[in-house]
C-alpha cells in the first residue's frame, strides 16, 4: 500500500478516535469522499480490507490504525 494512502488512513482513524472515542468503528469508505473520483485507489483499499485481511464491513479504528502501522 502506498505511503500517502497509509498516512491518510491513519489521519482518518485518529480523527474518528478523537471525536468519538476508542470504540468507534469505520468502513474503508471512510477514507474517501462521497463520490467515486479515484476508483483505482478505492479498489486498492478494498482489496487490502476485504481480500487480504478478510475484515468485516465495520472495524474498530484503533484496529485499522494498528494494522496500517504494521505494514512495511
Amino acid at each position: 500500500m502506498r505511503d500517502s494512502l497509509k498516512q491518510k488512513i491513519i489521519a482518518v482513524c485518529n480523527s474518528k478516535i478523537e471525536k468519538k472515542g476508542t470504540n468507534v468503528g469505520l468502513s474503508f469508505y471512510a477514507f474517501f469522499a462521497n463520490k467515486n473520483d479515484n476508483p483505482a485507489l478505492l479498489m486498492e483499499v478494498a482489496e487490502w480490507w476485504i481480500m487480504t485481511h478478510k475484515l468485516d464491513h465495520f472495524e474498530k479504528a484503533v484496529k485499522i490504525k494498528k494494522m496500517i502501522g504494521a505494514i512495511p
